[in-house]
């Protein structure tokens, strides 16, 4: 898919993503018009305006696998996690990689032969901070130009640890720039509002009791941890891992 030309725009809203907007789209050829959606600050100042946008996708081979690359699968967007280059003594040479669902979280093992072809995402990697819930989803705001948007909690890892103003990865794609996942910070510092009194002395650190934290989230922890103590949390787990 090539640069096409913006015939009309409208309607905005999808899934629980605001700020987006429906676009008619012209194609280089004669194939009938596309339907896709588009961040609506492309529009604002007048959303009658003709644009073009890039939409191709990079075509690359296994040989650009590295980690942290993007590519398209079955119509999900996936990111390397691991990979290995192995060349058996026969046989012919392939691509050992471990991928991870930017959608939906999933993790997967793939292999490919060596010079398989691949389809690469553009990704975009923006600051945003957490702002509150509502009927919309989550609402952050874009550090560099105080944009808000409303995601969805399927695009979220870990959305039970997020705090008022905690600042977040959001990925996007840069071919249409939607919002494709938020990464969360790998640990998390919060509070123990309640838990049950621990036992004075008792240090025993294989024994866990339920703790909710400021979240309002739920976390095992040892029984010497009390209420008002804070603690990290690994957000990938929800595992306990020590006092803060």
């Amino acid at each position: 898919m090539g640069e096409m030309g913006v015939l009309g725009v409208g309607g905005s809203g999808f899934q629980g993503v605001s700020g987006f907007t429906v676009a008619t789209l012209k194609p280089e050829t004669n194939r009938k018009p596309e339907t896709i959606l588009l961040p609506l600050r492309r529009f604002y100042k007048n959303p009658f305006i003709f644009s073009s946008i890039n939409l191709r996708n990079s075509m690359a081979d296994t040989s650009d696998i590295r980690n942290g690359l993007c590519m398209e699968i079955d119509s999900d967007i996936w990111t390397v996690v691991e990979f290995q280059h192995v060349k058996p003594g026969k046989g012919p040479a392939f691509v050992r990689t471990k991928l991870k669902s930017l959608t939906k979280g999933k993790v997967v093992d793939r292999t490919w032969p060596s010079g398989h072809a691949i389809t690469e995402v553009r990704v975009e990697r923006r600051k945003f901070q957490y702002l509150y819930k509502d009927d919309m989803g989550y609402n952050f705001m874009n550090m560099d130009d105080y944009e808000q948007v409303a995601l969805e909690e399927t695009l979220i890892n870990s959305p039970q640890f997020l705090q008022e103003g905690m600042v977040v990865d959001v990925l996007f794609n840069s071919a249409n720039d939607m919002p494709l996942s938020l990464e969360m910070p790998s640990v998390v510092i919060v509070e123990v509002t309640y838990t049950e009194p621990g036992i004075k002395g008792d240090t025993a650190t294989n024994t866990y009791k339920p703790a909710t934290v400021d979240t309002g989230a739920e976390v095992k922890v040892p029984l010497f941890i009390n209420t008002g103590e804070k603690i990290k949390v690994d957000t990938n787990s929800g595992d306990y891992m020590g006092r803060a």
